[in-house]
């Protein structure tokens, strides 16, 4: 007996941190109809996770939040570089680097900018941005458990202010539940890589003082270094709000609360070079540092995403920029496979593209946190720390997946940064000029396929209109070029074709998520058949 359904929507999505809600967010943009269950109470209160790299600012700013995140995040907008220091007060310093962009040299590869905005201030952000898209959020929600058959998944959910349980059925469930996922678990889904790496505890605090010892240092993370108390200070407003990591052992048999408020206002004392300094303690929350990623990123209808499907280490913020890039990858080809215009297996390609890149990438961060000697992690020798941050912020590849005539045996993070159009890579960011307004190619990407071409691309569109007709695509089609006829007007100086790595008479097809799904360096003798190809290859038709 089949037991009664009282929600049934495409989309069920389980964890309302950082991941879940951008992939709430990212759906609501896209028109997909979803519900969202989170257990807590509430968006975190803890300002943790803060750095967003440019690629997370990218599709920030095509999701129409930018400018409200960095509202949000303007406490911190002068915060550059990371510091290390046996203590704030005496005269040996090191900046492992002063800035994330030295020179400026990001704006001729991106239209967006890193930025610094702890996850409490975040959440609330995209919290208010899915909810005004429509989509369906609700806190104090737990899953209790789900079964899966071939044409979807029916979940068991439990309100923790009321105790009311209801049963949701939807076509795929997007686990967005943390490290230690019950839906992974549920699904049998192991583990690789190293494991556990080190153990610290955030320890909030109030300290009017200590802003007279940091000076006119407006770092993103100091690590103290003294060896009888070390740890990372943080500012939350550069004045009195502080955020301060401790080392913690439990490997060792140290229980959690031997931290106690004496403890920990002695440790920061001490760290900080400041015996006499007035701490208050506000928060304290454990947090462990891995190295792990899911053999499998689905099982059946059920996709893990963020933490579920990786761990990394918080230097440098690689996990949660990786989560919400997966929330990204899947919301396109969950949307385009219930709207009709893409094969299940479409679907398949989530774990074929994101896993490798949080396999290289959490390597990167664990090698990241020894260069920068994060508290409690073993210290390695190393040069050039900022080397390869910009590849893996932007540069990631995907070798095989929903792409057609990409190089199955390219790197998936190159060692350096370069951006070239080729199949698999993020397509390239290049200024035009639409009616007299300003956008990057970057803003053309989300609701469809998009085929550029330069002026002499007029029979790439024809063919690409009449391929998506016949295939039922959504295909948007623009010419890049500096004639009345063309859609689009390239900026002075900047060249359509030699960005995007074609001739004049050629074509570059990207996907919605803004990575290029194939190209045609020149011209072909049957353009729709060209283009019919490579969307079913793509799309898995």
């Amino acid at each position: 007996m089949n037991p009664k359904v009282d929600d049934r929507v495409p989309v069920l999505i389980v964890g309302g941190s950082l991941v879940g809600l951008s992939a709430s967010l990212f759906l609501g943009r896209l028109g997909v109809r979803h519900l969202l269950v989170e257990k807590h109470a509430d968006t975190s209160h803890h300002p943790r996770g803060r750095g967003n790299n440019v690629r997370t600012m990218e599709l920030y700013r095509v999701a129409g939040i930018e400018p409200a995140i960095r509202e949000a995040a303007s406490v911190l907008a002068a915060n550059h570089g990371i510091l290390q220091t046996p203590s704030l007060t005496g005269e040996e310093q090191e900046w492992l680097f002063r800035e994330i962009d030295p020179g400026g040299r990001l704006a001729r590869f991106s239209p967006s900018a890193w930025c610094l905005c702890s996850q409490n201030d975040l959440e609330p952000v995209l919290l208010k941005s899915a909810r005004e898209l429509g989509g369906d959020l609700r806190f104090s929600t737990e899953l209790l458990s789900f079964e899966q058959d071939a044409e979807g998944v029916t979940a068991l959910l439990r309100s923790r202010e009321t105790g009311e349980e209801r049963t949701v059925r939807a076509q795929y469930l997007v686990a967005a539940d943390g490290p230690r996922s019950p839906s992974r678990e549920r699904l049998g889904i192991g583990q690789t890589g190293k494991g556990e790496l080190f153990h610290n505890v955030s320890i909030t605090f109030r300290a009017k003082r200590l802003a007279e010892a940091v000076g006119d240092r407006r770092f993103i993370a100091c690590y103290l270094t003294n060896p009888e108390a070390d740890g990372a200070l943080l500012p939350v407003d550069n004045h009195e709000e502080w955020v301060f990591h401790a080392p913690w052992h439990p490997e060792h048999g140290e229980p959690l609360e031997a931290f106690t408020d004496g403890r920990c206002m002695r440790h920061i004392r001490a760290a900080v070079g400041m015996p006499d300094l007035e701490v208050e303690v506000t928060g304290k929350a454990p947090w462990h540092a891995a190295e792990r990623v899911a053999e499998s990123y689905s099982g059946g209808r059920v996709f893990l995403a963020g933490d579920s499907a990786h761990e990394m280490s918080p230097t440098g913020a690689f996990g949660s920029n990786t989560g919400i890039q997966d929330a990204h990858n899947l919301a396109w080809k969950l949307a385009a496979v219930l709207g009709g215009w893409a094969g299940p297996g479409l679907l398949d390609t989530y774990g074929q593209e994101r896993r490798p890149v949080a396999e290289v990438t959490s390597e990167r961060a664990s090698a990241r946190s020894a260069e920068h000697s994060h508290p409690g992690y073993a210290v390695v020798p190393g040069v050039g720390r900022q080397a390869g941050v910009l590849a893996v912020a932007l540069g990631y590849r995907y070798p095989a997946g929903a792409v057609a005539g990409a190089d199955p045996a390219g790197a998936v993070v190159p060692e350096k940064f370069e951006s070239a159009g080729e199949p698999g890579s993020r397509a390239p960011h290049q200024w035009l000029l639409r009616a007299g307004v300003k956008l990057s190619t970057l803003d053309l990407y989300e609701q469809a396929m998009v085929l550029l071409t330069g002026p002499d691309g007029l029979a790439w569109h024809e063919g690409a209109r009449r391929a998506a007709d016949r295939l039922a695509v959504p295909l948007d089609a623009y010419r890049i070029g500096l004639g009345a006829e063309d859609d689009l007007a390239p900026e002075p100086g900047t060249d359509f074709a030699e960005l995007h790595g074609v001739r004049p008479d050629g074509a570059v097809l990207v996907r919605p998520d803004g990575f290029v799904a194939w190209r045609s360096e020149g011209a072909a003798a049957d353009p729709e058949a060209a283009v019919t190809a490579a969307l079913r290859e793509v799309l898995k038709l």
